[in-house]
């Protein structure tokens, strides 16, 4: 019987805009309080550098996938340059990276539709959001394509709007309960650095979680037509996103209304709004990033259906898990991963305060090692396979001394969780998750052996 395959139904605009959504979710919309009122306007050199090892991150993870076509996800390749162990860990790895974005967005779904009914609790709205995400991702491909297509592109327009807006009011001098709105509200509040070099480390943390996610345009790869061309197109197109989308809106945001008055536990986005006295649009903006969060929740339960799919077939999880329904749709792999989802919900439900922080810096810590694997593998790649690195199309710059690069920077962001107190019990906990994986895969080859044997 011929084996099950998925369908190749995200078009090149869907892809386009799955890049975008990924390069902007919850950590800009709800993260960047935090990280403003950390750093102050130097956050600015903060998405800066960290967008630039982001974009060779991505590049790297380009360049493996377009040398085999026949990659269709992380497990792939680095199976096949690592062996099966580091597939087996790496697989579900990646699946427990999404499935802590999507405890995330949950919970920004939560926060956010409390800005129009406070009375109602945080875990209901999550609830009730992953259930249509269900249903929506029960149908083809093409239809979550559809949905990130038309998620991103609210996303884009609002930002485009709150610069074009922001620029506007910039311009004019327009005043809130901070003063007046001004350029020079960047560096006249104690500095660039208003709370030092110590502050502006600190930041790295909400800085890089704004970024995980970034990489799904790798994962669409076995269901896009055209890879080789639409791929890169979306890669390279990453530095001008970085500009606008994250540089350009925190610019504007810090402009209107000074660093030290935007409040860490809101979304600046909304609090610009509703400080310059347009209540409106305060709603308005508090809808684009609720689905700004619902958008990475689906690009969640995609991305995890997908890994659980890939790693059934290459026998690192249940075999129900790889089977397809008609519309050549993982429905297994997606049920087990919408269950596991769930657990936000609880979560929301015992410990509302902490449990945002929590679950970025726990997936921060996984991405973490997700990039770094990407790197190392492609390291490997230019070992193993020179006759295809000579002649790729898409080569990843100033490679190897840009992977090196790379893998210190992420040192980096590992000592800074560790200087934090509310992210160094991320360091803690998982570590327990590597254990769990390595014990269960050597559980199963034991098992395998036993059966061969017999």
């Amino acid at each position: 019987m011929a084996e099950e395959k998925l369908a190749r139904g995200l078009k090149n605009r869907h892809v386009q805009l799955i890049a975008i959504g990924g390069a902007i979710g919850t950590g800009l919309f709800l993260g960047a309080g935090k990280s403003i009122h950390l750093t102050g306007p130097s956050i600015l050199f903060a998405y800066l550098i960290t967008g630039i090892f982001c974009f060779l991150i991505m590049r790297a993870l380009g360049e493996i996938l377009l040398s085999n076509l026949g990659y269709g996800s992380f497990v792939d390749f680095v199976g096949d340059y690592f062996g099966d162990r580091a597939a087996f860990v790496t697989g579900w790895t990646y699946w427990f990276c999404w499935i802590s974005i999507a405890m995330a967005d949950l919970t920004a779904v939560g926060i956010y539709t409390q800005f129009w009914f406070p009375d109602v609790p945080q875990w209901m709205p999550g609830l009730v959001a992953l259930v249509i995400l269900l249903i929506m991702n029960l149908a083809t491909v093409k239809l979550f394509g559809e949905m990130e297509f038309w998620f991103a592109l609210i996303k884009i327009i609002a930002i485009l709007a709150l610069i074009v807006v922001g620029v506007f009011m910039i311009i004019r001098g327009f005043s809130t309960d901070a003063g007046p709105s001004s350029f020079a509200n960047l560096w006249n509040h104690d500095g660039f650095f208003p709370n030092g070099i110590h502050g502006f480390i600190l930041s790295f943390q909400m800085v890089v979680f704004a970024f995980v996610g970034i990489e799904l345009v790798g994962l669409t790869a076995g269901e896009t037509e055209n890879p080789e061309k639409v791929i890169p197109k979306a890669i390279n197109n990453i530095p001008i996103r970085i500009l606008v989308f994250y540089i350009g809106a925190l610019i504007v945001i810090m402009s209107i209304y000074p660093w030290d008055a935007i409040n860490p536990a809101e979304s600046p986005f909304v609090q610009v709004f509703t400080a310059v006295g347009i209540v409106a649009a305060a709603g308005i903006v508090n809808f684009v990033v609720l689905t700004s969060a619902a958008s990475a929740c689906n690009s969640a339960v995609f991305s995890t259906s997908r890994m659980v799919y890939s790693l059934a077939k290459e026998d690192h999880a249940p075999q129900p898990f790889k089977k397809l329904n008609f519309r050549k749709v993982p429905r297994n792999a997606l049920f087990f991963s919408i269950i596991v989802i769930l657990i936000a919900v609880i979560l929301n439900y015992v410990m509302p305060e902490g449990v945002f922080t929590l679950i970025t810096s726990i997936s921060t810590v996984c991405f973490i090692f997700i990039w770094g694997i990407t790197v190392l593998a492609h390291l490997k790649y230019r070992k193993m396979r020179p006759e295809l690195a000579k002649n790729s199309k898409f080569k990843m710059p100033f490679a190897p001394i840009s992977n090196y690069m790379i893998l210190a920077f992420l040192a980096f962001v590992i000592v800074v969780l560790a200087l934090a107190e509310d992210t160094r019990v991320s360091l803690f906990v998982t570590p327990v998750w590597f254990i769990i994986l390595l014990i269960v895969y050597q559980v199963r080859v034991k098992t395998k052996d036993s059966k061969n044997s017999n």
